[in-house]
């Protein structure tokens, strides 16, 4: 099955999850201002429900944790193997650094909303925080796909040109990465020019990036005109686009390593480049394709005055998404065979000098294979075990 016919079976099941739930299951979270206190918002009962119960008060904020305690020390560890052990720059992991980035200036947010959610969804942090909270979580998600393509368009580039200019394409690499910054950056500024909290008037809690106001129920999509265009845009474009380069590039470096190299070696290289396209369309189908589906349904939806629009499935995916920070981890590992060992390396406390005196050693020994050990040009014998 190709990947065009599988986005097509996902959107359909997404829309028949949105638009068919019955009622009392996946409502939206749609509030109006009360009559008798316009500081306050009236939600029905179902969906007083909803902000109860366990799926936003124990499974959501689960996932949270396992994304904090999994995502903190691994994108730590990366960018510090990035910094300081990786002494010959290229582009990849320049990508893989800035991608790392990102996931940490996600991950070192989750306890707040971990915290939101275990209070029974009550955002007791004000206004500013929430807008900053949920620019992050936005922010990397789309900063994720754009890394995640440019990387994926690098090693198609490594490999159908192997002689290019390495410090010319460290430049580009840089250029780029400043660039999707300065992008991600721009295209969070909308998040922060309307509010995310609402004040309940039952239950007595204020959510954050929860419910959506409708001032006027004849005419909803006055109320949230700036999210949906800007969710609209952000789908189309800075998800769906990269989507597409990623496949594109796929392709093309698999029929690569078909045409250019020995049978050995394109079979070994053909066997990294598969594993690399199954853990970035993992990523993909757990973390990015669900919720961008579901963030054009569920706007698209409430713009009209739908009530029942699949909150429950978009509210899940939103929470799957953050996974992607647990998951990059995962893309430089099998992306980067030196970034493998520096990790091995880091994680036995090993020194880069010493990392280099083993290597060194190791150069200047001839390996036996009838006794199974290192023989060193002067005779000496030494073990190949540890």
């Amino acid at each position: 099955m190709d990947l065009a016919r599988l986005l097509s079976l996902l959107f359909i099941f997404c829309w028949f999850s949105a638009s068919s739930a019955g009622p009392g299951k996946g409502r939206g979270f749609f509030g109006q201002i009360d009559p008798e206190d316009s500081d306050k918002v009236i939600v029905d009962e179902d969906v007083s429900a909803a902000l109860r119960s366990n799926l936003t008060t124990v499974f959501i904020p689960v996932v949270y944790i396992i994304v904090f305690a999994v995502g903190l020390p691994a994108n730590c560890m990366a960018i510090w193997v990035f910094l300081f052990r990786t002494k010959k720059k290229h582009p990849s992991s320049i990508y893989m650094a800035n991608l790392a980035l990102a996931d940490l200036l996600f991950v070192i947010w989750t306890p707040l909303k971990i915290a939101y959610h275990f209070n029974g969804n009550n955002w007791i942090y004000g206004e500013p925080l929430c807008k900053v909270l949920i620019s992050f979580f936005y922010g990397n998600m789309y900063c994720s796909i754009l890394f995640i393509a440019c990387l994926s368009v690098q090693r198609y580039w490594v490999v159908a040109h192997p002689l290019s200019h390495q410090r010319k394409n460290n430049k580009v690499a840089v250029g780029v990465s400043v660039a999707i910054w300065a992008f991600i950056w721009l295209t969070t500024t909308p998040l922060y020019l309307y509010n995310h909290t609402a004040k309940l008037k039952e239950p007595n809690i204020t959510t954050c990036h929860d419910v959506s106001v409708i001032k006027d129920p004849l005419n909803p999509f006055s109320s949230i005109q700036l999210p949906f265009y800007y969710f609209i845009f952000m789908g189309l474009v800075v998800f769906l686009v990269p989507c597409i380069a990623i496949v594109i590039a796929y392709i093309m470096l698999l029929r690569a390593l078909g045409h250019s190299m020995e049978d050995s070696t394109a079979a070994k290289n053909r066997q990294k480049a598969v594993v690399l396209i199954v853990v970035v369309l993992v990523t993909f189908l757990v973390c990015f394709i669900p919720s961008n589906i579901m963030l054009v349904v569920h706007y698209s939806l409430l713009k009209d005055g739908e009530i029942n629009n699949g909150y429950s499935f978009y509210l899940s995916t939103l929470c799957l998404a953050s996974l992607n920070s647990c998951l990059d981890p995962f893309i430089y590992y099998f992306v980067s065979e030196d970034f493998r060992d520096h990790v091995k390396n880091t994680l036995l406390c090993r020194s880069s000098r010493t990392v280099e005196r083993m290597r060194v050693s190791f150069s200047s020994m001839k390996y036996s294979r009838k006794s199974k050990s290192y023989v060193s040009d002067t005779g000496t014998t030494q073990s190949s075990t540890c």
